[in-house]
């Protein structure tokens, strides 16, 4: 049997006539949008994107990051590393790429904003899943346990309360500013001024988010905010297009305003510097059922685990996860 869409909603109509509602109030048909209405919201959406280029500021770590690397303050091998871990661990739950370069957001900001005791080993280790772990939150329907988080050749394992400790940490020091700005919020919006028919914007996209992850460990990246990133990565997928062949800096500093054609000019080059030949891959999403769901099941499986592991594990293991969890800097008794 068939149902029609006026049955569908029969029941939502609050007991009026289906044809005041679905009207101007007097029976007669909606007017249809005008080309000053269409206009109108274009020019909505231009400026809510120049305000985005207006804060993106507030959302990246200042100028002298890279500094830090070049002076040795900072290790550019160890965030190398960590940022290589976020990106297995991405790919491995098959989270979105967002998540992946939010996760390095917070480690950059946190870094540029904080010392930690060691400029390696693991501090960043630890830094890294907590961050991952806060990106994780904020965009993936689906999280793993934090225990279940720490896969993909992780060096240390940390407790869920040291982990939460440092989410708190990060979340102070961030100010609790998770929503960042990344170039993620400009793609769609490029991708449709460069394909206005909007034939190849979804490859546009697709490739543009592909670049963006493949650069992310480069930590000189960070001369650059995430609209210039974003216009810089969309003009690298569109050149392979042969609709776009001729697109270039002075076309994309069109796009909105606040954009540079200076800014764009070196980040392109730069991502071509950096371009790694990316294959499509497809990761499944592959859940642990038993320690995602409750933390009344991750306690049952921590100790379960550590019960089946205790005969195969030395004495030196056990003793070293005591001494991480108990190797937290006086900052944390602070904020305690």
């Amino acid at each position: 049997m068939s149902v029609s869409y006026s049955d569908c909603f029969s029941d939502l109509l609050c007991g009026e006539d289906s044809d005041t509602v679905f009207s101007n109030g007097g029976g007669e048909d909606l007017p249809e949008c005008s080309s000053s209405d269409i206009e109108s919201q274009f020019a909505d959406i231009d400026e809510s994107i120049a305000g985005l280029i207006e804060d993106e500021r507030n959302f990246v770590p200042g100028y002298d990051y890279i500094e830090k690397f070049q002076s040795q303050s900072l290790s550019a091998a160890a965030r190398d590393e960590s940022v290589a871990w976020i990106l297995k661990v991405q790919r491995h739950y098959g989270f979105q790429p967002l998540t992946a370069y939010l996760a390095v957001n917070y480690f950059d900001r946190f870094l540029y904003s904080r010392s930690l005791p060691q400029t390696n080993g693991w501090p960043l280790q630890l830094l890294s899943v907590a961050c991952l772990s806060l990106a994780a939150k904020m965009e993936e329907p689906l999280v793993p346990s934090l225990l279940d988080l720490q896969v993909e050749g992780a060096k240390y394992i940390f407790e869920p309360k040291t982990i939460q400790r440092m989410e708190f940490l990060v979340l102070r020091i961030l100010d609790w500013r998770l929503r960042s700005i990344t170039p993620f919020n400009f793609l769609s919006f490029f991708a449709a001024k460069l394909d206005s028919l909007g034939t190849f914007t979804a490859v546009l996209i697709s490739r543009a988010s592909q670049i963006i992850l493949s650069n992310i460990q480069e930590a000189s990246f960070h001369e650059y905010w995430p609209s210039c990133i974003a216009a810089a990565t969309i003009l690298c997928a569109a050149k392979d297009l042969p609709n776009f062949s001729l697109v270039n800096a002075e076309h994309a500093e069109s796009w909105c305003h606040g954009l540079r054609k200076d800014k764009i000019v070196g980040c392109y080059e730069l991502v071509q510097k950096y371009a790694i030949a990316l294959r499509p891959r497809r990761f499944p999403r592959v859940y642990p059922q038993v320690r995602v769901m409750t933390r009344t099941s991750t306690t049952t499986t921590v100790a379960s685990s550590d019960s089946s592991s205790s005969s195969s594990s030395s004495s030196s293991t056990s003793y070293k996860r005591r001494k991480l969890n108990n190797s937290w800097w006086s900052v944390t008794d602070d904020d305690s």
